[in-house]
């Protein structure tokens, strides 16, 4: 059974990762129906230059547009004073910690980078 779900772990903080991997590829993963489902995870580093920089914030308006679910690591986003930002932009802010191990002890489709 093919998988139709991708769950992409986001921990690089690099802005050229972020813009030109990250993002690039989630949106073209929707547009052009590469994957059904695609959750983007922000954990650690991106949830401060998610929250900071107007131009990836752009780009996360653009991926969320295009159907890209976009969620992020409560606990991070608070200890790097980050939340309301996040939660201005539109983004899901919760605790991840479950929600990765299940996704992994359940095998499903998750690029980390």
């Amino acid at each position: 059974m093919q998988k139709s779900k991708l769950y992409i772990l986001w921990t690089n903080g690099d802005l050229i990762t972020s813009e030109k991997m990250v993002l690039m590829y989630a949106v073209n993963s929707m547009l052009k129906g590469w994957w059904q489902e695609v959750t983007l995870i922000i954990w650690g580093a991106p949830a401060v230059l998610v929250g900071s920089n107007p131009m990836i914030q752009e780009k996360v308006r653009l991926a969320m547009h295009a159907g890209v679910k976009v969620s992020a690591c409560k606990a991070c986003a608070d200890q790097l004073g980050v939340t309301e930002e996040l939660q201005a932009l539109g983004i899901e802010v919760k605790y991840w910690g479950q929600g990765l191990t299940d996704i992994l002890q359940d095998d499903e489709a998750l690029l980390t980078v």
